[in-house]
């Protein structure tokens, strides 16, 4: 063989050594085009490999077929959070599944949230419910295994070198989490500060979250971390969710920036808005909604009010009924997700 086509055949086979990877997904190697560090620009595309499965295909406005992280990050995202949950009946969102998404996103140069609900399934508001193998332990014994969950699923990203910069300890925890032991306020703390000290023994500099829903509440959110505190609970990050509706969305942004500031006050804590979310058919109404909530968020004295983050943006055509994304039905975004740019 010509020492030419020799040359030639060594530069395509690293071309598509760098251009494929992730069990197959084709990843370009282009680099950034969104500041990677500072005010989090993200989004939950948890059920992105789920949808993957289905066949569904993402596309950004000129109709070109990406990647679906990779389309997050064209349209000016810097950072991915992954929700995991405890052997989950279909596999999905457990830890080999988060492995694997969380891959595509250390790939593609993206900051990184781990959600843990501490469920087989929805952690939120209406539902804390333990894993079907933790129902029948002690309160020491749960504590054991919110820590041994927390760290080897923790562990098991550091195997692969990635490490991520937030760790939510648990997932709309406004009453506690693993029901019935976790509704008392003590031990809601305990629990928390077992998941806590077991994340930060993996990954001492990350931060740790203490999320819950309704950012525009404040009285819900003093009831909270006030027991929180007087329990002597451990948290480095407020996180909120905020799901206005396109006639509130103005009263709700200005209730949940004035909730930012009192949390911040309260708690000398930074915040961060884990969770967003519109109707997708209005996507007017949402780029306002986004546009003005992320202009509020960044304009918080000295930086504390560290991000936004969208809930499963990429969900379309009523994937699991779920119809507060921002992707229409032809799997390309609308202009709500220009608010991210």
């Amino acid at each position: 063989m010509k020492l030419k086509n020799i040359i030639v055949l060594f530069v395509l086979l690293i071309f598509t050594h760098v251009a494929c990877n992730n069990r197959g997904r084709s990843i370009s190697p282009k680099p950034p085009v969104c500041n990677m560090s500072g005010f989090a620009k993200g989004a939950d595309i948890s059920w992105v490999t789920e949808m993957e499965k289905a066949g569904k295909k993402f596309y950004n406005y000129s109709g070109r077929e990406m990647e679906c992280m990779e389309l997050m990050r064209e349209l000016g995202m810097n950072s991915i959070r992954l929700r995991v949950w405890v052997s989950p009946v279909n596999g999905w969102c457990d830890k080999n599944d988060l492995l694997v998404k969380a891959s595509r996103a250390h790939d593609l140069g993206m900051r990184l949230m781990i959600d843990f609900h501490y469920s087989e399934t929805w952690a939120d508001p209406g539902q804390q419910k333990k894993p079907t193998a933790w129902e029948s332990l002690s309160f020491e014994e749960l504590k054991k295994a919110v820590a041994g969950h927390t760290s080897d699923v923790l562990n098991a990203l550091k195997s692969i070198n990635i490490t991520p910069e937030w760790i939510q300890i648990g997932n709309e925890t406004s009453n506690g989490m693993l029901w019935e032991d976790g509704k008392d306020a003590a031990k809601y703390a305990a629990l928390n500060n077992a998941g806590y000290d077991a994340a930060k023994s993996v990954f001492p500099n990350a931060k740790m979250i203490i999320h819950i829903h309704s950012g525009q509440d404040n009285p819900l959110f003093r009831w909270a971390f006030d027991r929180l505190k007087e329990n002597n609970a451990k948290w480095d990050i407020i996180g909120m969710s905020l799901y206005p509706s396109a006639s509130n969305w103005k009263e709700q942004n200005k209730l949940c920036i004035a909730n930012v500031n009192d949390m911040i006050s309260r708690y000398g804590k930074d915040v961060m808005i884990c969770e967003v979310g519109m109707p997708w058919d209005d996507p007017e109404a949402g780029k306002a909604f986004l546009t003005d909530l992320i202009a509020r968020a960044k304009a918080v004295a000295n930086d504390k009010c560290l991000g936004v983050f969208y809930w499963e943006p990429q969900s379309y055509g009523n994937w699991n009924g779920y119809t507060l994304g921002a992707f229409d039905n032809s799997g390309k975004p609308t202009v709500a997700m220009e608010a991210f740019k």
